[in-house]
């Protein structure tokens, strides 16, 4: 009984309450009242390689996930291929918005870090997995945070 205690407890003790968005005025919202910046990440889920890749590995790990919790907003702006993952209408030109403004060279996959004023401090091009890890990319917007 004690073994299935702790290993309940574990299971939820790693949850977090952060979860990524596709709303980006509301994010910049929830960034301006909660002093928070916001990571918005370009990806293409069921044709780009490296952009599965780094939400696996990296944006969607439980340690990152935590991380993000108490400083970021986390917007995805998705752009998949396949008819059967076919966004909403309003949805993909919200996402265009996006990549209009953030995103003009059509990169997959791109991370931003922006502030709540919408301006970028900081840009992720690629997926690299040795030197774009969990502990490399808390660092780095740790760095820009502490700056604030």
């Amino acid at each position: 009984m004690k073994l299935l205690s702790i290993i309940f407890l574990s299971i939820f003790s790693f949850n977090t309450n952060i979860e990524w968005t596709t709303d980006f005025a509301k994010a910049k919202t929830e960034a301006s009242t909660q002093n928070k910046y916001i990571l918005l990440n370009f990806s293409g889920s069921d044709w780009c390689g490296p952009c599965m890749k780094l939400k696996k590995e990296v944006l969607d790990s439980e340690d990152f996930l935590k991380f993000a919790e108490t400083k970021l907003v986390l917007v995805r702006a998705d752009f998949p291929r396949s008819k059967k993952n076919k966004l909403s209408p309003e949805l993909t030109k919200h996402n265009e918005g996006l990549a209009e403004k953030y995103n003009n060279e059509g990169k997959f996959p791109l991370t931003v870090l922006i502030d709540a004023n919408g301006n970028v401090v900081k840009s992720w091009d690629g997926y690299n997995s040795s030197t774009m890890t969990i502990a490399n990319m808390k660092a780095e917007i740790e760095k820009v945070v502490r700056l604030k």
